[in-house]
């Protein structure tokens, strides 16, 4: 489709089992008991939003970027479960070289190991690699994340190496960044029909 990417339209992304649509200041309500009542989803994240007012800011810094377009955050509503589940996004948009990294990702423990992630990426990598016609997602997180470390992998993405002490986790130490990535070409080549098949096992 070759859509020319515009931080201020309204992108919604939906099928049967997720929807995906753009985070607005009033989502706080519907995510401040993520960050009140479940305070280790945020262990290895760059932002802590593990409380109201942590998820307050949370929200505010991600409209900030999507104002000055260099982020794009989504909301995530389970429509098997009927209920919000948590929030991902676009970030390091580079139009010019049709690069983006994807994350920030979390959900409640209700909604882990559901399926619903891997529903979500297949959203977004058909939104990136074939409305937007982007080249290349990167993924971002502490190396110490075996959790998402997997469920990056299991999605069809490399792993291409570690950038040493490079950031800092909430709690004020350095952290290790593995890198992973995912082309437009192995989207399209293998990786779509390997992430339809697993989740249509769902």
């Amino acid at each position: 489709m070759n859509d020319i990417f515009d931080p201020k339209r309204d992108y919604v992304l939906e099928n049967d089992s997720a929807l995906l649509r753009p985070v607005t200041a009033a989502d706080f309500e519907l995510l401040k008991n993520f960050g009140v009542n479940e305070p280790e989803l945020w262990k290895f994240t760059l932002q802590n939003a593990g409380s109201e007012e942590g998820m307050r800011q949370y929200l505010e810094t991600a409209l900030e970027r999507r104002e000055k377009g260099t982020s794009y955050p989504f909301i995530v509503f389970d429509k098997i479960k009927n209920e919000y589940a948590g929030s991902t996004r676009l970030y390091d948009i580079d139009s010019a070289s049709k690069n983006l990294s994807l994350g920030y990702t979390w959900y409640g423990k209700n909604f882990q190991g559901t399926g619903l992630n891997k529903h979500c990426k297949y959203l977004l990598f058909e939104f990136i690699f074939e409305q937007l016609e982007f080249e290349r997602v990167e993924f971002r997180l502490d190396s110490e994340n075996e959790r998402s470390m997997q469920a990056i992998k299991s999605i069809g993405c490399t792993f291409e190496g570690v950038l040493r002490n490079n950031g800092y986790r909430i709690d004020g130490t350095r952290r290790n960044s593995a890198v992973l990535s995912i082309l437009k070409n192995e989207w399209l080549e293998s990786k779509k029909e390997l992430l339809s098949n697993k989740i249509n096992k769902v």
